[in-house]
C-alpha cells in the first residue's frame, strides 16, 4: 500500500479543512513547498494535492502554485480540484503532473470522464466524496442522489482504472477511515481504490492495508503529530 501525504491549497496556503466545511479553514504549514520538502524527508514518493479554491469555483485557481510545489518536489503528484475540461488536463499532465483526479466531472459531465480515459489512460483518477453514502459535488457543497458504490461501478465500467474514495464525515476530523465504506467498495469493484479521510494514527494505516486498498492519503495527522509519516511509509512498504 502506498502512502499519499496530502496538501491542500486554499489562497496559496497550505491548509486543512473540518469535514469539508470551508469555514473551518486552517494553515497547517508555513508554506506548500516546506511540505512537500517534509514529505519528501520522510521517504514520501508520493504526493496528493488539492486545490480547494479550484475545487469550489471550477477554476484552476492555484494550478501555477500546484505545478511547482510538484516539479520542487520531485515526487509524484496526482492533482485535484477545479478540473472540468480537456485543456486543464492536458496543462496538469503536460507540466509534470503525475495523475489528474475527476470528482465532481462523474457526477455532473461523465461524458468527459469517458473521454478523458480514451485520452489519458490511467492518467486519469475519479474522485469520489461521500456523505452519509451519497456522493457530493462542487467542493463538497452539491449532494448528489448517487451512491458512492453505484457511481464507483459507473466509473468501472468506463474504464477508470483507480478512485480516491473519501468520506466526507471523517474527513480532517482524527476519528479513522470508514473502514466499513472501504471494505464494501474494495468488494464491490476491481478498480485501485485509495482511501481518504480521517487517518489519524498508525494503527488507522494498518487497518487500512489489511483492507487490501491501493493507497492511503495522510493530511491533518501528519500536521498535528498524530501520524509519523516516516514510519508509516516503512511498515507499508513490509505488508
Amino acid at each position: 500500500m502506498i502512502i499519499l501525504p496530502a496538501i491542500d491549497i486554499k489562497d496559496g496556503n497550505c491548509v486543512r479543512l473540518f469535514k469539508g466545511d470551508y469555514a473551518t479553514v486552517e494553515k497547517v504549514c508555513d508554506t506548500p513547498y516546506k511540505a512537500a520538502e517534509q514529505f519528501k524527508a520522510a521517504g514520501a514518493q508520493y504526493m496528493h494535492m488539492v486545490d480547494l479554491d479550484g475545487a469550489k469555483d471550477a477554476t484552476l485557481a492555484n494550478a501555477d502554485l500546484i505545478i511547482d510545489v510538484a516539479k520542487q518536489s520531485g515526487l509524484k503528484v496526482e492533482v485535484g480540484g477545479g478540473i472540468r475540461d480537456m485543456a486543464a488536463i492536458e496543462s496538469y499532465l503536460n507540466n509534470g503532473i503525475d495523475k489528474v483526479i475527476l470528482g465532481s466531472a462523474a457526477v455532473k459531465n461523465p461524458d468527459f470522464v469517458i473521454e478523458a480515459v480514451k485520452a489519458f489512460g490511467d492518467k486519469i483518477v475519479v474522485g469520489i466524496d461521500a456523505k452519509n453514502g451519497m456522493v457530493c459535488a462542487e467542493g463538497w457543497i452539491d449532494e448528489s442522489e448517487i451512491n458512492y458504490i453505484e457511481l464507483a461501478k459507473r466509473m468501472e465500467d468506463i474504464g477508470v482504472g483507480q478512485i480516491v474514495f473519501t468520506d466526507i464525515d471523517q474527513d480532517g476530523t482524527l476519528a479513522g477511515p470508514n473502514l466499513k465504506q472501504l471494505d464494501d467498495l474494495v468488494h464491490e469493484v476491481n478498480c485501485r481504490v485509495v482511501a481518504s479521510g480521517g487517518v489519524s494514527v498508525l494503527k488507522d494505516i494498518i487497518n487500512l492495508a489489511e483492507l487490501d486498498v491501493y493507497g492511503a492519503i495522510c493530511g491533518k495527522a501528519i500536521y498535528t503529530g498524530n501520524l509519523d509519516l516516516k514510519q508509516a511509509i516503512e511498515i507499508t512498504s513490509k505488508i
